[in-house]
């Protein structure tokens, strides 16, 4: 019977690159995928020669030089730049919050003092209103930070398709800091290093893992792996941290996506790789179009069609895939306490953002990795 150092569990970022420094230590690994293709959500799949982000559009960006020269060892990442752009009732408006913007929301407001002074009188007003306490919840606090014209514009009804709750339900501490530029600036991060790997996340995947045992469809708790001491002297555990413990505790509560993807007869359907929807009027957050991830310039029109993915926010039940924690006080408290006994889970490595409860970006989850030593 084969064993190995590592029985890793799953195949997103954080345990491919475990898997790849552990192979890189001399250790022998397996990684096991439930789902039939390696690379968690960063699976990209091909339709119309485009890399399709099948999970949903994800933007490499980071300040940190180690994780993005690691990245570019395995794969040559492209000049991508993130400027999303929001489209309410058909006005469109650059974001991040910027002087574009606000230009395009208020037609007279051309510099940068009078852009402040606007917010400004509009926050006053909301301030005012509270009558001295504090904000009690997404709404009150979001009028406190922009002002009512962004808040209902920009902000209400995105951020209620996105919770699927009123902004007055939801709490303060989801929006406690907004971007806002004074400046004529629409790439989105403040990162020094932004793109997508040429050729799609598929790359990056098949790097870290060459030279690694993997087997996909492998569901860990209906598997022989499930006593993985049985094959293995540590286990690097990236699924859902309280299905681990089987449920024990009770439930995490967990938000998703669900994305209808389609290909358009068009070599250029929108324009820009994101666009928000931020009205009731479309039921999906937003669109994305795949080829402006990786297509630039004429390659835009030299692939003849298109493919676009509208995504839409819902309530996370059993059989989906869980994208993003409720960070509310039950689940943050409940989260607490499994963390606790997987502290006390020997020879048991959590990682992810599954694995954590906490939602990561994707350099973060590879610097985690990185910093781990004597693996």
């Amino acid at each position: 019977m084969p064993h190995y150092d590592y029985l890793i569990v799953g195949s997103g970022l954080y345990g491919t690159t475990f898997a790849y420094k552990a192979k890189q230590a001399g250790k022998k690994v397996l990684v096991i995928e439930k789902r039939p293709h390696l690379g968690g959500n960063v699976y990209c799949e091909s339709i119309e020669g485009i890399n399709v982000h099948k999970y949903g559009a994800h933007i490499f960006h980071t300040n940190n030089k180690e994780v993005w020269d690691f990245v570019n060892s395995i794969v040559e990442f492209n000049r991508y730049t993130n400027c999303p752009v929001a489209n309410y009732k058909g006005e469109l408006y650059n974001l991040p919050f910027n002087m574009n913007t606000f230009n395009r929301m208020w037609p007279e407001v051309h510099t940068p003092i009078q852009a402040k002074k606007k917010i400004d009188d509009q926050r006053s007003e909301a301030v005012a209103a509270l009558g001295g306490r504090e904000p009690q919840n997404l709404a009150e606090q979001a009028l406190c930070l922009v002002g009512k014209d962004i808040f209902y514009k920009l902000i209400k009804e995105y951020t209620e398709k996105q919770w699927g709750r009123s902004c007055k339900d939801l709490p303060t501490f989801i929006i406690k800091r907004l971007p806002v530029r004074m400046i004529f600036d629409n790439n989105y991060f403040n990162d020094c290093y932004q793109g997508i790997p040429i050729g799609g996340y598929n790359k990056l995947i098949e790097g870290l893992l060459e030279g690694v045992e993997c087997k996909t469809g492998v569901n860990f708790f209906n598997s022989e792996y499930k006593d993985w001491k049985n094959y293995a002297s540590k286990l690097v555990y990236t699924g859902a941290l309280d299905e681990y413990f089987d449920y024990k505790l009770g439930k995490l509560d967990w938000r998703t996506v669900n994305f209808k993807t389609r290909v358009e007869n068009t070599p250029n359907y929108q324009g820009n790789a994101v666009v928000n929807y931020t009205s009731h009027d479309e039921l999906y957050t937003r669109v994305i179009e795949h080829k402006h991830f990786e297509m630039f310039g004429q390659e835009v029109y030299d692939c003849p069609k298109t493919v676009v993915s509208e995504e839409y926010s819902t309530e996370y039940e059993e059989g989906m895939e869980p994208y993003y924690p409720v960070n509310d006080d039950r689940n943050n408290a409940l989260a607490k306490e499994y963390r606790k006994l997987a502290e006390k889970e020997e020879g048991v490595i959590f990682g992810g953002r599954l694995g954590q409860y906490r939602y990561f970006d994707m350099a973060p989850v590879i610097e985690q990795v990185l910093n781990i030593e004597n693996i």
